[in-house]
């Protein structure tokens, strides 16, 4: 089968590595893949390793032609803006396209971007909760839910027991994502206030970096049980030093570091919001906080570090979880849709 992807981020985050988890899966699969993708991002380097006819387009206007989809089935759309480069080489090339949202956020009342989603012959939600967003303006019969899969890290053991001796003896709590406010930084925040009193074993390790840092670090002056690490690369490690990872986000599509975290072993808490229930099952792979309330997450993070039973639990609940956002299997998925929409095209 012959796919064309389209992910125009100039960064290389979480939706980016989604979209090359399943590039490689299909490569593995026998597909021919064409990508088109921003010069700007490192996605670009990644999919130069892998074989697949690569088109570079700094805005969805740009490198539009009859042979940049010549032969292909579809175009599979995975960022924002690319639904519009997508639209175009539809308009002018009868190409159709199916759109992976992965953001909870209602959509965009623009004219445009209506115009984008009406014309995609499917429409595919990470989560229940984008699924519903969808269903709000289009038919349900367009619309299909498909998870994103984890992505896992090597792990560079130096890098761990250097992590360990910084902070020997204590319960290391991580939350990383970007530094954004939905991310729920505050809410973590929150929780190693009350923590810092209550429980002082526990160290929390914020992972990320973002607009919302030099405010946080303000907040937290004083705060020995807190660090503010930065952007990270080498997640693998992080996730091997951990005891555990937080995502108290107030809006989340599905919360891929929560996929990964489970991967690595990790046990959970996230939030009852957007996509993570998807994930998350309460008491059986993970705990779920609300959205906001930093002294529900700080004593479910006081109870995980007091009950080694129960973080054994959430472990291998986690373990069996993941088998619903195995990479072969959302892939299969993907394929029956491709298969679909291929035989109405003809």
């Amino acid at each position: 089968m012959n796919i064309c992807h389209v992910n125009l981020a100039s960064g290389f985050s979480g939706g980016e590595r989604q979209t090359l988890q399943l590039i490689k899966q299909q490569v593995r699969q026998g597909y021919q893949l064409t990508v088109v993708m921003n010069p700007k991002s490192d996605l670009v380097n990644e999919v130069r390793k892998l074989g697949c006819k690569i088109v570079l387009a700094t805005h969805f206007t740009k490198a539009h032609s009859k042979r940049v989809t010549q032969g292909c089935t579809l175009i599979h759309v995975h960022e924002g803006r690319a639904i519009y480069w997508a639209l175009i080489q539809n308009l002018l090339h009868g190409i159709p396209y199916i759109i992976t949202r992965r953001i909870d956020n209602p959509l965009k009342n623009r004219w445009l971007s209506k115009l984008a989603y009406k014309k995609a012959s499917a429409l595919v939600g990470l989560s229940r909760e984008i699924v519903v967003r969808l269903q709000e303006f289009h038919p349900a019969d367009k619309i299909y839910k498909i998870p994103s899969s984890p992505v896992s890290y090597p792990v560079d053991q130096n890098k761990v027991d250097q992590i360990w001796n910084q902070f020997r003896g204590k319960f290391i709590v991580i939350h990383a994502a970007n530094i954004l406010k939905h991310k729920g930084f505050d809410v973590t925040l929150s929780a190693a206030k009350i923590l810092g009193i209550k429980n002082p074993r526990v160290q929390f390790l914020l992972l990320g970096d973002g607009p919302e840092r030099e405010n946080l670090e303000q907040q937290a002056h004083g705060l020995t049980n807190i660090r503010f690490m930065g952007k990270q690369s080498d997640m693998g490690s992080w996730f091997a030093a951990a005891d555990l990872l937080v995502h108290p986000s107030y809006t989340e599509g599905l919360g891929s570091v929560i996929l990964e975290a489970m991967t690595a072993g990790l046990p959970v808490i996230g939030s009852n919001a957007g996509g993570i229930p998807d994930i998350i099952e309460p008491d059986v792979s993970g705990l779920l906080c609300e959205a906001g309330n930093g002294k529900q997450l700080a004593q479910q993070i006081d109870q995980l570090e007091n009950d080694k039973a129960l973080c054994r639990k959430l472990q291998i609940g986690g373990k069996e979880k993941l088998k619903k956002f195995d990479i072969a299997y959302t892939a299969s998925l993907y394929q029956d849709l491709y298969t679909q929409i291929a035989s109405k095209s003809v």
